[in-house]
């Protein structure tokens, strides 16, 4: 039996600053890069290993999945495009805090989460589902057993948790946060309820 294991990055710069990432491309902060040294200390507590690492092109993710790959003495680490953040569109490299000024009533709250849905030229929720199943159909087939890591981002992260265990895009944003350097199992023997296996009370 395959298990998927889906971290999210450490914050970067643009988290630290509230900033809108998307695809902008900005290290971890000197927090962030201690989020991930927590990650996978906690990962090498629960004796969890991988066979291979998959991140994200992205050097907060990439940055994140090589302090993992350290601490477990993994040296296989691979770039896969499909695991990019969501496109935000015209909202890359806005304020967090102008989300519901630009983009109401188009907008899904979540405690403190505000998730624009559709701003000119972004990806929406459904776009980032397909995408999600795409990437899972592509993984199982190169992975039949064993254990992998996926490194990527809270949107997509999100979706591709959704596109697993076969949830609502809508009912998965207010489900619960999908926090920097957190991790969630995506596995035939545990139930969505169950899959955060490291929770960090954060909200970048």
């Amino acid at each position: 039996m395959l298990k998927i294991y889906l971290a999210r990055h450490g914050q970067d710069q643009d988290n630290a600053t509230g900033i809108l990432n998307g695809h902008r491309d900005k290290p971890l902060t000197n927090l962030g890069i201690s989020q991930a040294h927590t990650l996978a200390d906690k990962v090498k507590e629960k004796n969890l290993t991988f066979d291979v690492i998959y991140s994200s092109p992205l050097q907060r993710t990439f940055q994140t999945a090589s302090i993992i790959g350290e601490t477990l003495h993994i040296d296989n680490i691979i770039k896969l495009d499909e695991l990019i953040e969501r496109d935000f569109g015209i909202m890359t490299g806005q304020a967090v805090a102008d989300i519901e000024h630009m983009c109401a009533p188009d907008i899904i709250k979540a405690g403190k989460i505000t998730y624009f849905l559709s701003p000119e030229g972004a990806e929406t929720f459904p776009d980032l589902i397909n995408r999600g199943k795409n990437l899972l159909n592509s993984i199982e087939e190169k992975h039949q057993d064993g254990s992998i890591l996926l490194v990527t981002h809270g949107d997509i992260g999100k979706m591709i948790y959704a596109a697993y265990y076969n949830l609502d895009w809508k009912d998965i944003l207010t489900m619960f946060h999908f926090g920097n350097s957190e991790l969630l199992i995506l596995s035939n023997d545990t139930s969505a309820k169950e899959a955060h296996v490291i929770e960090i009370e954060q909200y970048n």
